[in-house]
């Protein structure tokens, strides 16, 4: 099995395709299948650093799994409601109502009111309403019409007070919902979420020096972070460094969907404890409610709509299941229905994030894995396939044994 994968790795850095990774994978039992780093964590001159498994990286969207886990920690504490209106802590959410336009001769955006409640249930399922403006060219006009750039401003509100693209729970769009989660968690709580997560999930799973939404200022992180790199406009090798790329889109606070850096060691460590259901988390009940599918018929049709209408979107949000395979969403993240065979069984959970990393919970096998590299274009199909290979090398001889 190593060598199998050893392979798929060292010939993608050969080829200049990926600079550096680290994988981990690992059993419900708590026992560590593959473990393992290629590459080098930097191509900026003059830097010369291997990418080992402490490096520590730039995670974006798998950061989302976490928030979703911190706000359950919230619920079972009392201090959030899944099914209450959030506009009480975030007065600011949803306060253009529903874009259903745009008029081109006015150079102006058309709205209708929402009078639907915003709920912590539709933000963690994406069914609030909101999408991230870089992908909808409705609200890249409405975002040019203002003199403004797409997911832009230091703060959360800046990039995500924006206009709801449907009625809130009518629909499905990848969004800021983990943001604005992350947002109410610091509201109900009076701290950071980077504080909250640092003491109630980081600190419990002795992970607290290897992960942080600002490393860069943490004395234990700081020397040990990676630099993305970039392929050519066509998605070719060779990578070269990216020349300072921003994950965070120039953010000060804590984007609790995108914000968190981690090495693979620390994310691997986190992964384990929910494929185990440590209760060092979460009770057996919040579990059942992470993994839980939340969407209904007419959601989760526009969920499988969605990802198969363009090509980027299949790129950025399909995790290399193929179109067959119907999906659903839950806190956890995507949802495969059905099997994939000789990759993954009914009901694994993956999701991934911008710099094509990804993870996968495949809780009927009972293994989980994840992949933490720093490589843009974002979910880069080519590194994706070399993700979806490690998960089938490692579910194929796990189910072999």
């Amino acid at each position: 099995m190593a060598q199998k994968i050893d392979k798929i790795y060292e010939d993608a850095i050969a080829s200049g395709l990926l600079p550096g990774v680290s994988l981990f994978a690992g059993d419900k039992d708590g026992n560590v299948l593959y473990a393992r780093s290629f590459g080098k964590a930097s191509l900026k001159e003059g830097v010369d650093r291997p990418f080992t498994d402490d490096t520590i990286a730039a995670v974006a969207s798998m950061t989302k799994l976490i928030t979703s886990i911190a706000v359950l920690q919230c619920v079972e504490d009392g201090t959030l409601d899944l099914d209450a209106d959030v506009k009480v802590l975030l007065p600011e959410i949803g306060k253009y109502g529903v874009m259903t336009g745009f008029d081109e001769e006015k150079n102006a955006a058309v709205f209708e009111p929402n009078y639907t409640p915003i709920t912590l249930r539709m933000l963690l399922s994406h069914t609030s309403g909101h999408e991230y403006d870089w992908s909808s060219p409705l609200l890249l006009k409405w975002r040019a019409s203002r003199g403004e750039a797409p997911w832009s401003g230091p703060t959360v509100e800046q990039k995500s007070v924006l206009p709801l693209v449907y009625t809130p729970g009518t629909g499905w769009s990848y969004g800021a919902g983990h943001d604005w989660a992350g947002k109410a968690i610091e509201v109900a709580t009076k701290s950071s979420l980077d504080t909250f997560m640092r003491a109630r999930i980081w600190k419990p799973l002795g992970i607290e020096n290897d992960a942080g939404f600002f490393p860069e200022t943490i004395e234990s992180m700081k020397g040990r972070m990676a630099d993305i790199s970039t392929l050519n406009e066509k998605g070719e090798p060779p990578a070269v460094d990216s020349g300072g790329f921003d994950p965070r889109g120039g953010c000060v606070e804590c984007l609790g969907g995108a914000g968190v850096f981690t090495s693979a060691r620390a994310h691997y460590t986190f992964l384990s404890a929910v494929l185990r259901r440590d209760p060092k988390l979460l009770t057996p009940a919040s579990y059942a409610e992470l993994f839980r599918p939340q969407l209904d018929e007419r959601c989760e049709q526009v969920l499988n709509d969605y990802i198969a209408s363009s090509t980027l979107r299949t790129q950025y949000l399909g995790m290399q299941v193929p179109a067959f395979v119907r999906k659903t969403w839950s806190f956890a993240g995507l949802v495969a229905k059905e099997a994939q065979e000789g990759r993954l069984e009914p009901g694994t959970a993956l999701w991934g994030g911008f710099p094509s990393c990804g993870w996968f919970i495949d809780r009927e096998t009972g293994i989980c894995g994840t992949a933490v590299c720093q490589i843009i274009p974002p979910m880069h199909p080519a590194v994706m396939a070399l993700h979806e290979e490690f998960q089938k090398v490692i579910y194929t001889d796990f189910k072999g044994k």
